[in-house]
């Protein structure tokens, strides 16, 4: 695919305001092909921009892909809404799905990073929690969760709160009516991996008259 069909395709998609298409589609497409550092000198590199450019638009528009993301997440789902079929091999028409991805981290003292254990051995990164819906056999992404470790909430001023209380925080506000309008609570299911087999998560989904799936913790 030409690189100039491939720009015009996100920035249609994008649901990005105009004056700020032109940076937010080259971080990116740098962030969809680069294998090198992700850092604000290779992109700039990468898109033979300046990197004040991306330095400005991180910093004075940080919230501008929750609100895309959010508004591109309900339009997709009010339309997929209208006729909904049961997910399949699955009685439920609703599913929402909880599950963590881990981003490591090379150097040895990233900001905002810790170790993690992810199944086989720790992981030095940043931890986000990602959130899909699942409407009609498509997957729709909604905002996903940071993790913020106690050094930065210390040093940026924000409420530490560990993962399982974030989750729990979500879903609690969570108001899927946003999205697919009048529902019945009976047909919403939640999946997730043994790393969210917590009783206050799934309580706060039982609150909801949601159904929930989630994989045993290992034997200790």
């Amino acid at each position: 695919m030409p690189a100039y069909t491939l720009y015009t395709w996100i920035a249609r998609h994008s649901g990005i305001r105009p004056r700020l298409e032109r940076v937010c589609v080259h971080d990116l497409l740098f962030l969809m092909v680069a294998t090198t550092k992700h850092s604000l000198e290779e992109a700039a590199r990468f898109s033979v921009m300046n990197k004040s450019q991306f330095s400005k638009f991180l910093k004075s528009h940080h919230q501008t892909s929750v609100y895309t993301l959010e508004s591109l997440s309900k339009t997709q789902a009010r339309r997929l809404s209208k006729v909904l079929k049961p997910s399949q091999g699955l009685p439920w028409k609703i599913v929402v799905i909880i599950d963590a991805t881990l981003q490591s981290r090379s150097s040895v003292h990233p900001k905002n990073a810790q170790r993690f254990n992810h199944g086989q051995g720790f992981v030095l990164g940043h931890q986000w929690t990602n959130i899909v819906l699942i409407l009609n056999e498509m997957l729709i992404p909604l905002s996903p969760i940071a993790f913020y470790s106690r050094p930065y909430c210390r040093e940026k001023n924000p409420v530490y709160m560990s993962e399982h209380d974030r989750v729990v925080d979500y879903l609690a506000n969570l108001n899927l009516e946003d999205y697919i309008g009048s529902h019945d609570s009976h047909d919403v299911a939640v999946l997730t991996d043994s790393g969210y087999d917590n009783k206050r998560i799934e309580k706060t989904i039982a609150d909801k008259n949601w159904m929930f799936i989630i994989a045993l913790s290992p034997p200790t």
